[in-house]
């Protein structure tokens, strides 16, 4: 059953997850250390991110070593790219009108 990518997303130890991914592969328990939870927590978490294909597994004998899955996340950067010219924008927008604010507030 595959998983919608924002609803799996929305979860911040999942998200914690992939960033500690960024770094490179690790196990499940790697995983656990770093996030101080158990493994079977740790589990269920990359089980999601593995049906939401955002993780791919390597397993290496008895253990299974998880790293990111790159072209789910560009496929994902991609569609976003849009939304972050929208914000770049009114950021842009937003930046100016503050420009024109005085520095002190008092004046």
């Amino acid at each position: 059953m595959a998983r919608d990518v924002f609803e799996v997303l929305a979860d911040p130890t999942r998200r914690r997850i992939l960033d500690l991914l960024r770094e490179g592969e690790r196990t499940v328990g790697d995983l656990a250390g770093a996030l101080g939870t158990a493994q079977p927590n740790v589990s269920k978490h990359l089980k999601m991110l593995d049906t939401a294909a955002l993780v791919r597994v390597r397993v290496d004998g008895p253990r299974r070593h998880y790293g990111l899955a790159l072209d789910r996340l560009r496929e994902i950067d991609m569609w976003l790219a849009p939304f972050r010219e929208i914000w770049a924008d009114r950021l842009d927008g937003l930046e100016r009108y503050l420009d024109t604010l005085p520095d002190d507030p008092e004046e």
